[in-house]
């Protein structure tokens, strides 16, 4: 009866504390970190060409007046549906190419819509559709302030 503890087990000596071989249970979030990163920047990216709509330049109620030498080309519409340039009286077909030779700096001109309240929705529509699809970038629609 004299043999060590050891020895009665096959020769192995039990260790305290953890086995060299085992697996280890801790998460890397490294690789986690990454993803979520990568993600982040692909949304970013993304984000600004999710938008729809037709892309206006509305002005701000409480903005102060922008500091710009030329004025903005305004196109009127009566109730009747009638468009106007100033004082001259357009058609459909016109409407680009009168605004193309008054517009000072180009298709970055700045186009403010003016349509009596009374007109048809669709009309002023057609009418701004023309305008963006002659090339203007910088369409908006004009109204008056609420008086309450």
């Amino acid at each position: 009866m004299g043999m060590a503890h050891g020895a009665a087990q096959g020769g192995k000596r039990r260790r305290r504390g953890r086995r060299s071989t085992g697996a280890i249970n801790e998460i890397n979030m490294t690789p986690f970190i990454d993803v979520v990163l990568v993600l982040l920047i692909v949304f970013m990216v993304a984000a600004p060409m999710m938008t729809v709509g037709v892309p206006l330049d509305l002005p701000q109620s409480k903005a102060s007046p922008l500091n710009s030498d030329s004025k903005p080309v305004t196109l009127s519409i009566r109730q009747g549906g009638q468009i106007f340039l100033g004082e001259d009286e357009l058609t459909d077909d016109t409407i680009v190419p009168k605004l193309t030779e008054t517009a000072k700096s180009g298709f970055e001109e700045r186009v403010f819509v003016r349509g009596d309240k009374r007109v048809d929705y669709g009309r002023v529509a057609q009418v701004m559709a023309i305008v963006t699809g002659g090339g203007f970038k910088k369409v908006a629609l004009v109204t008056e302030p609420d008086q309450r």
